[in-house]
């Protein structure tokens, strides 16, 4: 087989099966799995399959992305008082980290012009801050995800590289007991796992109507975070089962 039919051969695959693993492509294009990682390599940056931990996903089975003004208006009341809440966490001079959430958007809007320095890889975040001057706020770069209006992609995961912080604040779309913290793509999840590597504390910002939920893309287990910060509709046991493995769960 030509390396351009391999190529090809990859590609159907990843796309016929949304996602498939290094061991099976190797045994089913006859090559050794360290061929096909570089193969994977070379058609993520043709833009024709996505990287994953162990495998490749591919990019036509990606769940759209939520559009910011969708996501503004969903459970809004829930998210601003857990924004709010969110807020008590952060002191002066401390080094944060926001995703691109609606709720941190909330807590950027609400945030106290005090000194602290706020990493993020929100566009509505980083503008909704420039106009407090004793916040110092530094954006990614990456690629632009034009629904979520958020970097994404090799070159905003590799500029994190440059940062730690005290404290991340991030959401998702998806918080399950067993299968942890998930995410609607690959692109979004990729950075949101590579923010918590970077954090001393994840506090995990979840309206009630997350728990429960298994979306496309595992972000981290519910082990990589230190509290949750969720609305009071959350269930009771689900709330219990968190404590018992010593999250701090805040509802509000």
């Amino acid at each position: 087989m030509l390396v351009a039919e391999r190529y090809e051969k990859i590609v159907q695959l990843v796309n016929e099966r949304s996602s498939i693993r290094v061991s099976e492509l190797s045994e089913l294009c006859g090559v050794t799995e360290e061929t096909i990682r570089r193969d994977l390599d070379r058609l993520e940056q043709a833009g024709r399959l996505r990287r994953s931990h162990g495998g490749a996903v591919s990019v036509r089975e990606q769940q759209p992305e939520t559009p910011y003004a969708e996501r503004e208006i969903m459970h809004a009341e829930e998210k601003k008082r857990i924004a709010q809440e969110a807020l008590s966490f952060i002191q002066p001079n401390d080094r944060i980290l926001l995703d691109a959430s609606s709720t941190a958007w909330y807590m950027a809007s609400n945030l106290p012009d005090i000194p602290l320095t706020v990493l993020t890889n929100s566009i509505k975040v980083a503008v909704e801050l420039s106009g407090k001057e004793k916040i110092e706020v530094i954006s990614t770069g990456g690629l632009l995800a034009s629904r979520s209006l958020s970097y994404v992609g090799p070159l905003a995961e590799r500029s994190l590289d440059a940062y730690y912080v005290n404290k991340l604040f991030l959401s998702c779309k998806g918080v399950h007991l067993e299968k942890g913290i998930s995410e609607s793509n690959e692109l979004q999840a990729r950075i949101k796992h590579k923010m918590i590597g970077i954090a001393d504390q994840v506090i995990l910002l979840a309206d009630a109507s997350k728990f429960g939920v298994q979306a496309f893309t595992h972000v981290a287990d519910l082990s990589d975070v230190n509290a949750i910060i969720t609305d009071r509709r959350i269930p009771d046991a689900i709330a219990a089962q968190l404590k018992e493995r010593d999250i701090a769960v805040t509802a509000v």
